[in-house]
């Protein structure tokens, strides 16, 4: 059995961990043996790794937040999830390892015949997109939306769930060849950042008011997101993979009315029902489960790769998720 522990945190994340053998854990009272299905490496992973997320974990921590594993062995006490039970792991249990024990019931049992690889991703991403879409403007079938670093994790998946519920999508990316790959996923325009960003953005949808944009990026893209906007739209930013502030001109705040807002799943989730978080996760999983909602897939590696996998993670130049199984 092996773990991917770190014991600091320094500016190289692939170089603060490492796979850690450990012994097969006894089971208590109401636990559970579970061995790893696949776990993905979210942007978020790697800034914990560099001391740059919101939220750290004590040291030593064990790598990963999200994941879906199988039940392999029951503690005293449990008769359920049932042994080969495909089960979603708790948010932020430290998911990279092989193998991991678990309170039973906090494992949210999922179907055995979907593919664990895209099931492993659907904790953070997926209900991202779909609160960005859903939370901040009320956007009717044929509306459009505006998005940068539109070929993320999050991005891809807002393209899917804007396509199942009638919005249109501008999607901003950095590259040309990315292009292709977008449209592939739905994606209505895509276009390379620049400078004249918003007049090609007027072009592309024929002028049409955008009340939503939405910025990965942070520093001058968020900017330039605003500016494509409708007088009194709503940009939300939810991350800042430039490492730098937003920066917004007082054109758009001022004389356009533009609002600029912030979100975070893990805030979400201290205010949200029980309820709420039921039918969001509910919706994806059967999204998922039919194949209509899924997330590209670059690479995959053993826990005993988590160097080669986080560093590849943390590289920009990738056309999927980089996901770590047992």
């Amino acid at each position: 059995m092996l773990k991917a522990e770190y014991q600091e945190r320094g500016p190289v994340p692939q170089d603060v961990i490492e796979a850690v053998p450990f012994e097969k854990p006894a089971l208590g009272e109401g636990e559970v043996l579970v061995e790893l299905l696949a776990a993905p490496i979210n942007p978020s992973d790697v800034l914990t790794l560099t001391g740059e997320y919101g939220m750290l974990p004590p040291l030593p921590a064990v790598g990963g937040n999200e994941g879906v594993g199988k039940v392999v062995e029951l503690g005293p006490g449990v008769d359920k999830p049932a042994v080969g039970q495909t089960v979603l792991l708790p948010v932020g249990c430290g998911t990279w390892r092989t193998h991991l024990v678990a309170q039973a019931d906090k494992l949210i049992p999922l179907p055995n015949e979907a593919d664990p690889q895209q099931l492993s991703m659907i904790s953070i991403n997926p209900p991202t997109a779909s609160l960005l879409l859903s939370e901040f403007v009320d956007l009717q079938p044929g509306d459009w939306v505006i998005q940068n670093a539109a070929n993320s994790g999050v991005g891809s998946y807002l393209i899917q769930l804007a396509k199942i519920r009638g919005f249109r999508t501008v999607n901003i990316v950095r590259r040309e060849s990315l292009i292709a790959p977008l449209k592939e996923e739905g994606a209505d325009v895509v276009l390379v950042d620049g400078d004249d960003l918003a007049s090609r953005v007027k072009e592309a949808t024929g002028g049409a008011p955008i009340r939503l944009g939405i910025d990965a990026v942070g520093d001058t893209a968020t900017g330039r997101i605003a500016d494509c906007l409708a007088e009194a739209a709503t940009l939300v930013n939810y991350g800042m993979m430039s490492g730098k502030p937003c920066k917004i001109s007082p054109a758009s705040l001022i004389f356009r009315g533009v609002s600029l807002k912030g979100f975070w799943l893990a805030k979400w989730f201290e205010n949200a029902s029980p309820e709420q978080q039921i039918a969001v996760y509910g919706e994806l999983t059967k999204l998922i489960a039919a194949g209509k909602l899924k997330a590209p897939i670059d690479s995959v590696f053993s826990v005993k790769d988590i160097k080669r996998a986080v560093a590849l993670a943390a590289e920009g130049e990738r056309s999927g998720k980089v996901l770590v199984t047992a």
